[in-house]
């Protein structure tokens, strides 16, 4: 069995309004990646099979592109998708923050709305990794729940400036026995 992280965030927003914010260049624009970071977007196809490609360019001036291939696109409930860094043409590359990075991951996005609030669950787990690969990222999951923690941060805050909603996550962290790693935003 591959690692995987699992993370569930709550949103204090209507689901078809945050599945808009994952799925529309508009939206995405003011809140996705890293916060400081440059986002462009190349390409944004929303269907099966279709393509997300995008560079980030940090306030240094360095450019890391990356790239979604949609396997799943079930508006306003599911998105499912493998993603990889690349380059501008979009070709797979290796990580640049580390050559043992697995090369794709398969992410799994689910949106439930339950009392007006969004419940957003996403699975994420290497695609066929080298046993380096799966050490590299089992040894990763601090780095990966602190970059999902920023960027749904920047998302909440984003949602709540257009649903005037003011309420803030709170995090934690629990590892269950089977070696899942789960963030709870609150």
């Amino acid at each position: 069995m591959f690692p995987k992280t699992e993370i569930t965030r709550s949103f204090n927003a209507p689901r078809e309004l945050v599945f808009k914010a994952f799925t529309e260049s508009e939206h995405l624009q003011n809140w996705w990646g890293p916060k400081g970071w440059a986002f462009d977007i190349s390409k944004l196809e929303l269907r099966q099979e279709g393509v997300f490609h995008y560079s980030q360019t940090s306030p240094d001036g360095n450019v890391m592109w990356v790239k979604f291939v949609y396997h799943e696109v079930n508006a306003p409930d599911k998105l499912v998708y493998t993603s990889f860094f690349s380059d501008e043409m979009g070709n797979i590359v290796r990580a640049p923050f580390n050559d043992n990075w697995p090369l794709e991951t398969l992410n799994t996005f689910t949106f439930t709305e339950h009392e007006g609030k969004t419940i957003l669950t996403m699975i994420g787990a290497p695609v066929s990794p080298t046993e380096e690969e799966m050490k590299t990222y089992e040894e990763s999951q601090e780095m990966v729940q602190e970059g999902f923690s920023g960027t749904f941060v920047q998302l909440a805050d984003y949602l709540s400036n257009i649903s005037y909603n003011k309420k803030q996550p709170q995090t934690s962290l629990y590892i269950e026995n089977s070696g899942v790693f789960k963030f709870r935003f609150i």
